[in-house]
């Protein structure tokens, strides 16, 4: 890990900030407070990092984990920086100014801009909250999507869509986090998020609310998005290109959803392009008049 086991205690400040490899090199820092609220000694050793200001800045807003550090490359100065910079300060949370060498060797890739956020794990909501509020809810489930680009894409469509809240099943969410932020451009950071064991344990959840449970799939006796109703509050279930939604679900589902093609398809489309129009298939009717 990047970070060493040393610290540094501030003149002024009552806390201590981490002592890293950037800072003994004359990095710039600038602090206010504690970091998200919590002393930086009680950080805990599980963490990542969110790459790019689209990531981070989502992060920011979405406030759904917890934000240890921000770094910005040596001068690099905009108006996004400035605004991220300000959104940081509101926050209490550390910023750094490290070197371009520095940024590379903490990110997984080349796409950060300049810009990381070490964070800690996602807070997710409770399942019960994700229909609150909502006159007419559309919730998704995504299941068995293992590729965190495709995951991230369909996370983007969604949200852009509309959906009030997403469930997934446990695992571990840290791992391709900064990755799922960056193919989501953020809106993984926003949309409410719970878990839920199985895909049956949720559909039968939101059926006690009155949502419809509805899947996608190419099955006799599917109805073509156009034709359905997704007027009504709505429990769609979205299943990855390998393993796809199982019968035993699929049979139990109130409503069985397939996308027509403009001519004969020897495969369907991938997960990420179904799910987007599926959800601005049922923006368009929600929104209609």
């Amino acid at each position: 890990m990047y970070y060493n086991k040393m610290w540094l205690r501030l003149r002024d400040l009552p806390l201590l900030i981490p002592f890293t490899q950037a800072a003994a090199s004359g990095c710039s820092l600038f602090f206010s407070g504690t970091l998200s609220g919590m002393p930086v000694e009680e950080i805990p050793e599980e963490h990542t990092y969110l790459e790019g200001f689209i990531s981070v800045s989502s992060a920011l807003v979405g406030g759904r984990r917890e934000i240890y550090s921000i770094q910005i490359r040596t001068g690099k100065d905009d108006g996004q920086i400035r605004h991220l910079e300000s959104l940081a300060r509101k926050a209490r949370i550390l910023v750094e100014r490290v070197s371009g060498e520095v940024i590379d060797a903490l990110a997984g890739g080349r796409t950060h801009g300049g810009v990381l956020a070490r964070v800690g794990p996602y807070r997710f909501a409770e399942i019960e909250g994700l229909t609150a509020g909502a006159r007419a809810p559309f919730i998704a489930m995504i299941d068995g999507v293992e590729d965190p680009f495709n995951f991230g894409s369909s996370v983007r469509a969604l949200y852009a869509a509309g959906a009030d809240g997403l469930v997934l099943r446990p695992r571990n969410w840290l791992s391709a986090a900064g990755v799922v932020a960056r193919a989501s451009a953020g809106t993984s950071e926003m949309i409410p998020t719970a878990l839920c064991e199985t895909a049956a344990e949720a559909a039968a959840h939101f059926r006690t609310l009155g949502l419809a449970v509805a899947c996608a799939t190419d099955e006799r006796g599917s109805t073509s998005i156009y034709d359905a109703d997704l007027t009504q509050p709505l429990f769609l279930l979205i299943g990855g290109e390998k393993r796809g939604i199982t019968r035993s679900f699929s049979d139990s589902a109130d409503l069985k959803l397939r996308i027509p093609y403009g001519r004969p398809m020897p495969h369907s489309l991938g997960t990420a392009s179904a799910t987007a129009i599926i959800a601005f298939e049922l923006m368009r009717q929600r929104t209609a008049g």
